[in-house]
Order: C-alpha cells, then structure tokens, then sequence
C-alpha cells in the first residue's frame, strides 16, 4: 500500500494525481533494473573468447588439421556472420541506424574479425601478395571502412581507423618497421602528421556533411592523439634545428582549432586534450630555456614552474567546465 506521507502531501495539493500515481505503481511492482551494458559486455568477452579459443584450438593442432581445413573453417564463419548482417540490417542511413537486434553488433564484429585473420593467414602461409605488405594491410581497411558506414558500427570504425595507421606505415617505410625496427624517422613523424590531419578532416567533414556525424568523435578523438604526438615527437627530433619552431607553431595552430570546435561542441573531453597537450609543449618550451640557462637557480624557479602550474592548471580546467555549462 502506498505510505500515508504521499497521501497527505497529495491532499494537499503539494504533489499531482499524477505524481501519485507513479508511487503507487513502483511501490505495487517489484524493482525492476537493467542489464543491458552487463549483456553486452558478456557478448563482447564471448566474441573475443571465441575467437581466441578458435586460435589456440588451431595453433596446437595445425600439423593435423592442415592449413587448407583452417582457412575453410575461418572463411564459413565470416561468410555466415556477414550473410545474417547482410540478411537482417536496417536499411542503410547518413544518419544513426540502431541495431536490428541485441546480437547483431557481435555477430558483425566476429565477421570482421575472422575476414581479418584470413585475410592475415592467408599472406602469411601463402604470401598471395608477396612482399607487398601495403596491400594486405589496403584491402582489408577498404572492407572494414565499408562496413561500419553501411552496418553503423563505431567498433568496427575504430578497427579500421586502426587499419589504416597500419596500412600508411607499413606502406611508407616496410623495411623500417618490420625489418631493421627504425623509429627515428623523419619519414615516420611526416607519415603520421599526414594521418592525424586527415582524421580531424575526417571528422570536419561528418560535421559539415551530416553524414554519420556520431562518427564524429571516433575521428577527432584519435586524429587528435596522433596529431599532438607527432607534432612533439616531431619538435624533439628536430629539436636543434628551425624545423621545431614549425612544430611548435602546429601544436599551436591544432589548439585554436580544436579549442574552437570543443566549445561549440561543450565538450570538456576534448578542451582537456587541448590544455594537456598544449601545457607538455609548453613546459617542452621552458624546460629548455631552463637548461640553457645553465644555473642552480634555474633548477629552483623550474620547481616553482610546475608547482605554480599545476595549480594554475587545475583553476582553468574548472573554469573553462563552468563557461562550457553556462554556454
């Protein structure tokens, strides 16, 4: 029965029939509450369980089994995951497209990532692209690019993002990476400079265009990360040379604009980026004037630069919160 307390305030007027009858209702019911996010996460593990198990089942057993049975095995699962996707998809959208169903996205996922590991198996048992490592990299980012547009899928988005950072390095300097393990490159820091540019275009143009503009943050958020780094890893590398003034004036330039489009967004996540980021080049900046000052008390005032920043940096990121909530 519902409590007399809600009845006496109902009498007198202070809560609506309404009201009232929403108490009445969740007091006859039992509480109920949701499980979907522990679902999901259970049909993620399962996925990856599946597909590790699978793995080690294979790579234990592979002198019986033999490499031809494998690859069937792996090409059936990925081709019935993708003909059930294909099968009971939504029609295609610029815009959002929920699941059909709880299984779907899982079902999908586990398509991409057996057509992945045949594709990967396939080159590497049989060397079907010879030493064209780009294009067994090329090929499989092309598919997994189509399906999280024509699926909707940020998971899969991500994956391909992830592709494609493979694809331009391997595709730049194959003998460096995978031979002789050479990261200190020029070749390396211009190559990722190119990536991270298109990722933050990527993610103007989902804005501009309204087309899959959820794809949005997936863009910005790595395109970001990838940019800032390049563009320090870049500033030290030429750290003695004028080439690091440019740097620094791109780090920057990628500052205003990304401040810019996190206040018109109200996104603290991205403002915190700008501030981080820009704060380590900055503090780049004045370590550097401080060790070539060459003096002991240079050492005392750096101390007091980051004690003096740090609390600075705690003030501005609370009020640029507060101008986001209040905008």
């Amino acid at each position: 029965m519902i409590n007399n307390l809600y009845k006496n305030l109902h009498a007198e007027g202070l809560i609506s029939e309404e009201s009232l009858e929403k108490i009445r209702q969740k007091e006859e019911k039992p509480l109920l509450f949701s499980v979907h996010w522990e679902i999901k996460t259970l049909l993620y593990v399962g996925v990856m369980l599946l597909t590790a198990g699978l793995g080690t089942l294979i790579y234990e057993n592979i002198d019986s089994i033999g490499h031809q049975f494998v690859l069937l095995l792996i090409a059936l699962i990925c081709l019935g995951c993708f003909a059930y996707c294909f099968k009971n998809a939504l029609p295609f959208s610029t815009q959002k497209v929920s699941s059909p169903n709880a299984y779907f996205d899982y079902i999908l996922l586990l398509g991409c990532i057996t057509f992945i590991t045949f594709v990967g198996y396939l080159q590497f048992e049989y060397k079907v692209f010879g030493i064209n490592y780009g294009m067994a990299t090329f090929i499989p980012m092309l598919v997994l690019f189509f399906i999280a547009y024509y699926f909707d899928h940020l998971g899969i988005l991500s994956i391909a993002i992830a592709n494609l950072a493979l694809w331009m390095g391997v595709s730049v300097t194959p003998k460096q990476l995978l031979i002789d393990n050479d990261y200190n490159s020029g070749t390396i820091i211009y190559t990722y400079l190119l990536l991270g540019v298109l990722l933050i275009t990527g993610a103007w143009l989902t804005r501009t265009f309204n087309f899959k503009k959820h794809f949005n943050f997936s863009y910005q958020h790595y395109g970001i990360h990838v940019t800032y780094i390049v563009l320090l890893a870049g500033y030290f590398h030429y750290y003695d040379s004028a080439i690091a003034i440019a740097f620094m004036l791109g780090i920057l330039f990628l500052s205003a604009f990304i401040y810019n489009e996190a206040i018109k967004d109200k996104s603290f996540y991205f403002l915190l980026l700008v501030i981080l980021y820009s704060y380590i080049a900055v503090s780049s900046l004045v370590i550097r004037l401080f060790i070539q000052a060459e003096d002991a008390v240079a050492v005392y005032l750096l101390l007091f630069y980051f004690i003096g920043s740090g609390i600075g940096l705690v003030f501005l990121l609370i009020n640029l919160n507060k101008k986001l909530k209040t905008a």
